[in-house]
């Protein structure tokens, strides 16, 4: 089991502005110097989201700046550098939204998942009124057989069918650390792996050989990228 890495340090929360004002020093001990994630309220609503590199610096700004008649108590998340902070403050403004926060937050690399939930609403509005026309079985025949010779050579070559047939319909990288070394490969429309110049019915003989041994589990060596930034091992594809 992987350890767990925190990301979050130390925090101090919904603590009054008065505290800020008249014990300011007390305060400054725990975050001079300190970096992470702060949020102002205004009677116990959350007004203002940020991120700050020095958080002493920051609150006392907020003290005066045009945010300083509008909150009356505050909250710190001291944070390790893990490279996530500003992924989380994004996350907090999309989510709460707060009225002091002109800007929504945006995301290095997350997917947009709105256009393939309208694509798969279309297809599945579009197969139910196939099925209501008598069309979506002539459909299916017509598919499968358009597909069906390039499977069958594959089986053929190797002499049964490929073992990821059952999972996938479109081709997508697989990549392994072993040994320091990120080897590539690539999942084929047709549930085969090509690795090297060679295809492989199975992830696990492509482990095998990427590896110099007789036998590897594919399923767990290989990764693909479930969503952007996401590398899961092919594993997860059966659950």
């Amino acid at each position: 089991m992987a350890k767990r890495q925190p990301i979050v340090s130390q925090h101090l929360e919904r603590i009054s502005r008065k505290a800020l004002e008249k014990h300011r020093s007390i305060i400054e001990q725990h975050i001079r110097g300190r970096h992470g994630i702060y949020a102002l309220y205004r009677r116990d609503k959350l007004y203002y989201v940020g991120l700050a590199s020095n958080l002493r610096s920051r609150l006392n700004h907020h003290l005066k700046n045009a945010h300083a008649g509008k909150w009356d108590r505050f909250s710190v998340y001291l944070t390790i550098d893990t490279g996530h902070t500003k992924e989380l403050e994004s996350l907090v403004l999309r989510i709460v939204q707060p009225d002091g926060n002109k800007q929504s937050g945006k995301f290095y690399r997350s997917e947009n998942l709105m256009r393939k939930f309208r694509g798969a609403m279309k297809a599945e509005h579009k197969a139910e009124l196939d099925d209501i026309m008598g069309t979506g079985q002539r459909k299916a025949k017509a598919t499968d057989k358009r597909k069906r010779p390039r499977k069958k050579a594959v089986a053929q070559k190797a002499g049964r069918q490929p073992t990821l047939a059952q999972y996938v319909t479109e081709p997508f990288p697989i990549r392994s650390r072993f040994k320091g070394k990120l080897i590539r490969a690539k999942g084929r429309r047709d549930g085969s792996v090509r690795f090297a110049g060679k295809v492989y019915t199975s992830p696990s003989q492509a482990a095998a050989v990427a590896c110099g041994r007789r036998a590897c589990n594919g399923w767990t060596f290989w990764s693909y990228e479930r969503a952007p930034a996401d590398w899961v091992t092919l594993d997860h594809l059966r659950k």
